[in-house]
């Protein structure tokens, strides 16, 4: 948040925002991107368009891609955030160590991906993180002989299916576990990134209503991973 407030990093997002008009016009600055991106109605298919043009620009051989991946993962913060307390909560790591393995592999992943091969950006970026931190902590434990009892590859969550909608189908039967009848607004927001009064109009329920059951649910989602 520090280096994206700085003069530097508004000329080197100008130069991304000028280099791809046609997504990022409407866009004056870091802030209005990620204010876009978290609190935005506009169609998920939209904010993944930006997302795309975010993760081309990182992995271009610029000195703007430093701007474009920290925008990535500032836009992708929330996420990352519940990856790693879900990591910390089936692993029994250090918070700080997990933070740092995560930042690194996020950072990969960026740098990694096959846009060409991508529907859905931020939920392919999230899962990948998570199925290669669970991967390399298995095999840290295979060579201490300390066996973690849950394969990363086995967790519904981080199943790699060629059908997005097996992937969806399969976290919103782990989110119900946790939550129960909630998950569905919990993922909506999340997942999908509709706001909470839209998720909420989605399943017949008032803003309000919207507002008091995600702010229940997501506290029973937190208190259920630590």
């Amino acid at each position: 948040m520090q280096s994206s407030s700085t003069l530097g990093f508004q000329r080197s997002f100008d130069v991304i925002r000028n280099a791809n008009l046609t997504i990022m016009r409407r866009f004056s600055d870091p802030v209005s991107v990620l204010e876009f991106l978290h609190r935005g109605t506009e169609a998920p298919e939209r904010k993944n368009d930006v997302l795309g043009a975010l993760v081309e620009a990182a992995q271009a051989d610029h000195q703007t891609a430093s701007c474009a991946q920290t925008l990535v993962l500032l836009a992708l913060w929330p996420g990352l955030d519940a990856v790693r307390r879900r990591l910390i909560w089936r692993w029994k790591l250090a918070p700080e160590d997990v933070a740092a393995e995560v930042m690194g592999t996020a950072c990969k992943a960026i740098a990694g991906m096959d846009l060409t091969r991508v529907g859905r950006i931020a939920a392919t970026l999230l899962r990948n993180v998570e199925r290669d931190i669970g991967r390399a902590l298995l095999r840290e434990a295979d060579r201490h002989e300390q066996h973690s009892p849950i394969d990363p590859d086995q967790l519904p969550l981080n199943a790699a299916s060629e059908d997005p909608r097996e992937s969806e189908a399969n976290l919103t039967r782990e989110v119900e576990a946790l939550i129960g009848r909630d998950a569905r607004l919990v993922l909506s927001v999340a997942w999908e990134g509709l706001t909470q009064s839209e998720a909420g109009a989605a399943l017949g329920l008032s803003e309000a209503a919207a507002r008091k059951r995600f702010q229940r649910a997501t506290h029973r989602l937190r208190d259920a991973l630590h």
